[in-house]
């Protein structure tokens, strides 16, 4: 067994079987782990609530620069775990958790990563998808259901899959329900990276490590002209005045060592 299995079993022991959001941060690296093992990590009622507030102070927090999103065990997510739903709430419908979860995650002012195992379905790819990256393991299935129970998928959500896949991708994925594998997610743009079997959590650790040693004046600023925000661009330009870090970058570049990058918003 490899130190990242060992490393997953650990973590399964720890987290139980008791559905939660849990999370821990290392090294700049804030993991998320969705964890209900017994409905493959679906989503109850309770964990699409926690998560936004659990976000927000992962991204209030300085000691943060990249957030991973996973799963616990062998799936990423399996959708929303309808039996834990209950009767509809004012402001409160399964669409509507689901939704103020994503917007929460697409929202995270630093870079995001899903690094995902197994089945991401329904509102699970839907968290996959708010994410900036996806890397996958090979054998993982990615699928958008609402059309096998008559759900009307959110009108943001679809925007946020075309987007990202394209509008005929899209289509295919929300008008049959149907599962995709790794090589037509990676193909289509749903995913990043595919890595082989036992290799997803070397390379995510690996990734965020770069990530986090990245300038996040640059990050935060490419994050939002990405997401099509085109008001801000004087503000950023200010930003960079006064950062440092294109000095600090130059300098490191010239003096053939890591910089040290010191704006964190």
């Amino acid at each position: 067994m490899d130190r990242t299995n060992e490393a997953r079993n650990r973590t399964d022991e720890a987290y139980g079987a008791e559905p939660g959001v849990r999370h821990s941060v290392a090294d700049g690296v804030a993991t998320v782990v969705i964890s209900h093992p017994a409905r493959r990590n679906a989503m109850t009622a309770a964990m699409w609530r926690e998560l936004p507030g659990l976000l927000d102070g992962l991204g209030r927090d300085p000691a943060v620069r990249v957030l991973v999103l996973t799963g616990d065990g062998g799936t990423f997510c399996a959708g929303a775990d309808i039996t834990s739903l209950g009767p509809a709430v004012p402001g409160e419908s399964p669409q509507e958790l689901a939704v103020r979860a994503e917007e929460a995650l697409a929202a995270f002012p630093r870079p995001s990563l899903a690094a995902v195992r197994g089945y991401c379905v329904g509102g699970g790819c839907q968290l996959a998808a708010a994410c900036d990256l996806r890397f996958a393991e090979e054998g993982a299935a990615f699928g958008i259901t609402p059309a096998k129970l008559g759900i009307v998928y959110p009108a943001s959500s679809t925007r946020r899959l075309v987007s990202l896949v394209g509008p005929a991708t899209a289509k295919y994925l929300l008008f049959s329900g149907e599962l995709i594998g790794t090589e037509r997610a990676l193909r289509t743009g749903l995913v990043d990276e595919v890595l082989p079997a036992g290799e997803l959590g070397r390379r995510v650790a690996g990734f965020a490590r770069v990530l986090a040693a990245r300038s996040q004046l640059t990050q935060a600023a490419a994050k939002e002209f990405a997401a099509g925000r085109a008001d801000r661009e004087a503000h950023w330009a200010e930003q960079a005045r006064g950062s440092g870090d294109t000095a600090e970058g130059v300098a490191a570049f010239l003096e053939r060592r890591p910089p040290r990058f010191t704006w964190n918003g």
